[in-house]
């Protein structure tokens, strides 16, 4: 037991668990005054679902070992409840549960950064029954197919994207990002648009401040998030650590100049979008490529996704918080470029297709890539029409809508005027 490596997963974690709230202040800040309540309440609220469900059963389905040996699902019998986690084991690095609890703040990021697609329309009750359901069919099976690598004697056997076709993801741009986007997107268009989208006066970010202030924290707790998954404090976590500050810093200032080139002004939302477009975009390439391949992908995933944005207008879908555009599209790029930035002298050894790897790295990550997108949009659309119909309705009344979504579900308001007239009592059960 290395006493180095458990004081930095211990603080690995707390940095990936101060991302929820951090989420929620980004998400909050970029909706109206009388949403914010009800998208911090979704973060929160989900996030705290999944991790009971970790505990039960959510651990030993996403890194126990493979039923079957097929690397698709972990034995759920394994880890009930974790209470054989308890026991001492000198001849591992960090104790096991340390592990599962850093892992654990994984799942409920991912199922927080889903709520975006959601933002001012959906029951809230309905959202966490959605959330509950969609983290063990979706998210616990693909952590199990991304994360779960087999043991060293043999006697455990894991995912088969980590372990049969081998693709590189450090800390979770498929597992994380592609499935939340994907996911996003599939749960948008069961939802439906808002209404009177895409001008939308009611919906429209109210704080920019808040925006800023959440994208700085998500940037300083992904530092947890990709160092951490290092699972030690030596060179691995040196080296992804300083590509994720790099990345991040290249992707605010891409997408800042193609706003200034396009629309004549650098935007506050601008710079704290292309900072978590490569943010993303770095996290599963962080411990496969040089610092000048971080620059590289964060710049790219800043311009690409300034203009990605843009496509819930031209395709017809209400993404209002731009999860499809930011998480989706960046994760796919930073899983797609690791073929070609990737170099054997970083942590995970492998070259790319510009330092003389060939062609298979970069297939191999695209059938990663397919995979994950294919299960998370597929599964996810059939268990939002599902609880659409079996819920009377995911979405919320027109009328609480325009009124906003805060008050109606949790008989509270972030921001109450002298001038508005508005009584708060019981909730109505949205």
């Amino acid at each position: 037991m290395d006493s180095g490596n458990v004081a930095w997963i211990l603080a690995s974690s707390a940095l990936v668990c101060m991302m929820i709230p951090a989420l929620a202040l980004f998400y909050g800040g970029m909706v109206g005054s009388r949403r914010i309540l009800n998208m911090m309440m979704m973060c929160f609220g989900g996030a705290s679902l999944v991790a009971v469900l970790w505990a039960l059963f959510g651990y030993s389905m996403a890194f126990g070992n493979s039923v079957g040996g097929l690397g698709l699902i972990g034995d759920v019998t394994e880890f009930p409840g974790m209470g054989q986690m308890l026991a001492k084991d000198d001849s591992a690095s960090i104790p096991l549960i340390l592990f599962a609890a850093f892992q654990l703040f994984f799942a409920c990021v991912t199922t927080a950064l889903v709520a975006g697609a959601a933002a001012g329309r959906m029951k809230f009750g309905a959202w966490m029954v959605f959330a509950g359901i969609w983290a063990t069919v979706v998210y616990f099976p693909i952590a199990h197919w991304v994360f779960a690598f087999d043991s060293a004697d043999g006697s455990t056997v894991g995912g088969w994207i980590a372990n049969g076709i081998k693709a590189i993801d450090f800390a979770g741009g498929t597992a994380v990002h592609m499935n939340a986007g994907a996911a996003a997107l599939a749960l948008a268009l069961v939802l439906g648009k808002s209404s009177g989208w895409p001008k939308v006066e009611h919906a429209k970010p109210h704080s920019r401040p808040l925006v800023l202030v959440g994208a700085g924290l998500l940037w300083v707790g992904w530092f947890g998030f990709n160092a951490g998954s290092a699972l030690a404090a030596g060179q691995s976590a040196a080296v992804v650590f300083l590509n994720t500050a790099v990345a991040a810093s290249a992707g605010l200032l891409a997408w800042a100049l193609v706003e200034r080139v396009r629309h004549g002004a650098a935007t506050s939302m601008g710079a704290a979008s292309g900072l978590i477009a490569a943010l993303v975009a770095i996290t599963p390439a962080c411990g496969a490529v040089s610092p000048l391949g971080a620059l590289a992908i964060g710049a790219i995933a800043g311009a690409v996704c300034s203009l990605a944005i843009e496509w819930k207008f031209r395709l017809g879908f209400d993404d209002s918080l731009d999860v499809v555009g930011v998480h989706l599209v960046g994760g796919i790029l930073g899983t797609l470029l690791i073929g070609l930035f990737a170099t054997d002298k970083a942590p995970n050894g492998v070259s790319g297709l510009l330092y003389g790897g060939g062609f298979n790295l970069l297939g191999v990550q695209a059938i990663a890539t397919v995979s994950v997108l294919a299960y998370s949009f597929g599964v996810t659309w059939v268990l939002a029409k599902v609880l659409d119909k079996a819920m009377g309705g995911l979405r919320i009344k027109p009328e609480d809508e325009l009124r906003g979504i805060d008050l109606a579900a949790h008989s509270e308001l972030a921001y109450l005027m002298d001038e508005d007239p508005v009584e708060l009592g019981s909730p109505q059960r949205v």
